[in-house]
């Protein structure tokens, strides 16, 4: 291995320079996504570079609260402070995309970039592919001015902007770059800065290139996926369609112009509605858009359908510059988890259930009185995503359900100890119970605050650059060290393309004209909107986007604070049987604790409604089945309104 860049400093910290005479490199950069989570499929991004020759950066975006959290309880435990799955992804993409002359970035380092950079290498050498392997990483944080309870943490993490990655590219043009956290967004806008010359006080330019960033950081959202649904006719995509995604890229100019693009005659659907969706994902203030590198002001922003498979983006601004402190994720050990979940079926099969339940509970408090409280419990396959209309009484009756019951508690002997009196329901609980599943487990998080921030001042970070050493030809010439290329794919590839084809039809339904929402009866919102939720610590948003655009002004006078505090009301209930006592504690807590955000999106004509402290703790330690709160959005959506005039 050759080290590079010795003359350069050991770190630097976060505090904005504007760049000396940087260089417009290219007209245009094409920036594509190759992965939007930890679990997205590699595959499609091998078909995004055989599909679109015009990439000059593919950006693996991988690590959140959950997946940091995970690399960091691994690294403890003696494995890998990495993600694992990089030997997968850079096996199947290296060498297309050093033939093709493509830069991967990807925040797949976590919590030991050094790891990730020297596992790369070595696949890297297996495949006889000489590279450079880049590292823009946080490699201290000074804490003497933190709050008082941050300074004794084990480990903390800041999402770093764009410059460390502009920096890397600058001084060696590397092949891959592999950083720690890194906000979504900056990792896209990090080779248009670089390429396009553009510097840290353009900050229109800067807004237009976040915005081309966080459409494209969740991957196939914005292209598809996640968007289908047969109970909407506006959304109702064949399942060739949606079979046959591409991922998306970004077209962006030099003064600013931003195209999110698909692969030409790909699947999937890429239009105005579905980067309404991906714009208000994750977001809080649509005003105030906070990344490390600008401050955005998604409200005037909009989309015009250029053709089936680019779209044009206009409208962002900045709100501000660079924000002066960073977000800083502190790790927190938040108790131990012990869940257990038993099938019933058939005759009386809810009331069963709900016996096992109450025999549980009773059994805890024999050995622990009080802590039931720390137990939720739901039925799957009856109300545990809570998605009926509040005008309606949740089904009670089902011939095939499962009870699950979670909780969060103090010590590991508690977990424990529910996990013994689950399993006993076999012999002790009612008739005809099966297909018992237990576990406990620590459950540790990287906890996102507001609250939580670092002077630019105090985050150092760190840039260098390795080449490996292509093996000896007899080593080489001994077909166990060669690792199988993207050659092996492409025919797999070349067939999913044909059968698809044959079987393709548009991927936008062809519906009737769209006309304005009736007023004359109840309809649920499916009718006329469409919604997306995202979470970003206890919090979640969701978009409410009208079909017709005018059915916003009559959409704002029905949802109200009050009106999303009842729908989301019956997520906080402690079981699928709460009591009268349950119902008024849980409204309690409601009223004082749960606060509700509303903005109106000019641009796309949508409401972004925010609502804090309503997931159970966030995905690291909440007791339901859907952590994220992602299935809110339809929970929203079926909800029956009376539209006024």
């Amino acid at each position: 291995m050759e080290e590079l860049g010795a003359d350069t400093p050991d770190s630097y910290d976060c505090e904005i320079r504007l760049r000396v005479n940087p260089q417009r490199r290219k007209e245009k950069v094409y920036v594509g996504c190759g992965a939007g989570f930890g679990g997205d499929r590699p595959i499609a991004a091998l078909k995004l570079l055989q599909r679109v020759r015009e990439l000059d950066y593919l950006v693996l975006e991988c690590l959140a609260e959950r997946t940091l959290a995970e690399r960091y309880q691994a690294m403890k435990s003696g494995g890998e402070g990495y993600d694992p799955r990089i030997s997968e992804w850079m096996q199947l993409l290296l060498p297309l995309a050093v033939e093709n002359g493509v830069c991967i970035i990807t925040n797949m380092g976590a919590n030991d970039p050094f790891g990730a950079r020297d596992e790369v290498l070595r696949l890297a050498s297996g495949l006889g592919i000489s590279i450079t392997v880049g590292l823009a990483h946080q490699v201290a944080v000074v804490r003497s001015d933190l709050e008082e309870h941050l300074k004794h943490v084990d480990d903390v993490s800041v999402y770093l902007g764009a410059a460390p990655i502009v920096e890397c590219l600058q001084n060696f043009r590397p092949n891959v770059i592999i950083t720690s956290r890194v906000a979504d967004a900056s990792l896209f806008l990090a080779p248009m800065v670089y390429e396009l010359g553009w510097n840290w006080d353009d900050l229109h330019l800067l807004a237009q290139g976040s915005l081309a960033g966080h459409l494209l950081e969740c991957g196939c959202q914005v292209t598809g996926g996640y968007y289908m649904h047969p109970g909407d006719k506006y959304r109702d995509i064949s399942l060739h369609d949606l079979l046959d995604l591409s991922l998306p890229f970004a077209e962006v100019s030099f003064d600013g112009k931003v195209c999110v693009a698909k692969a030409e005659s790909s699947g999937g659907v890429l239009n105005p509605s579905t980067c309404a969706e991906q714009l208000l994902y994750e977001v809080g203030n649509p005003s105030s858009y906070i990344t490390p590198d600008v401050v955005v002001d998604f409200q005037d922003v909009s989309f015009q359908t250029l053709s089936s498979s680019k779209v044009l983006c206009a409208g962002a601004k900045p709100s501000a510059s660079a924000p002066n402190n960073l977000l800083l994720l502190a790790s927190k050990d938040k108790g131990w988890k012990g869940w257990g979940e038993i099938s019933y079926g058939g005759y009386q099969c809810v009331k069963r259930a709900k016996a096992a339940d109450f025999l549980v509970r009773s059994w805890m408090e024999e050995v622990y009185p009080g802590i039931s409280k720390h137990i939720v419990s739901y039925i799957i396959g009856l109300d545990s995503l809570k998605a009926v209309s509040i005008d309606e009484d949740l089904p009670r009756d089902s011939q095939d359900i499962r009870l699950r019951m979670d909780g969060l508690f103090e010590n590991k002997e508690e977990a424990i100890h529910f996990t013994k009196e689950f399993i006993a329901l076999y012999t002790n609980g009612p008739a005809g119970g099966g297909g018992i599943r237990l576990l406990f487990h620590s459950d540790f998080s990287f906890v996102e605050n507001p609250s939580h921030q670092v002077k630019r001042k105090d985050v150092q970070w760190h840039m260098a650059a390795t080449r490996n050493k292509i093996m000896q030809s007899d080593d080489l010439a001994n077909p166990k060290n060669i690792i199988q290329t993207s050659s092996f794919h492409e025919s797999v590839l070349q067939s999913l393309t044909t059968e698809t084809t044959l079987n393709h039809k548009e991927g936008s339904p062809q519906i009737e004209l769209i006309s304005p929402a009736p007023h004359d009866r109840k309809i649920p919102l499916y009718d006329f909107a469409h919604s997306r939720a995202g979470d970003k610590g206890d919090d979640i948003n969701f978009s409410l986007i009208p079909y017709f655009p005018p059915d916003i002004e009559r959409l704002k006078k029905i949802v109200t604070p009050e009106w999303v505090k009842k729908v989301v009301s019956s997520l906080l209930n402690p079981s699928s049987f709460p009591t009268s006592d349950d119902i008024e504690r849980r409204d309690k807590w409601v009223s004082e604790h749960v606060e509700v955000e509303i903005y109106e999106v000019r641009g796309i004509h949508s409401l972004n409604i925010v609502v804090r402290n309503i997931l159970d703790g966030g995905v690291n330690c909440s007791r339901r089945i859907d952590r994220h709160g992602k299935t809110l959005s339809d929970l929203i959506l079926c909800q029956k309104v009376l539209l006024p005039l």
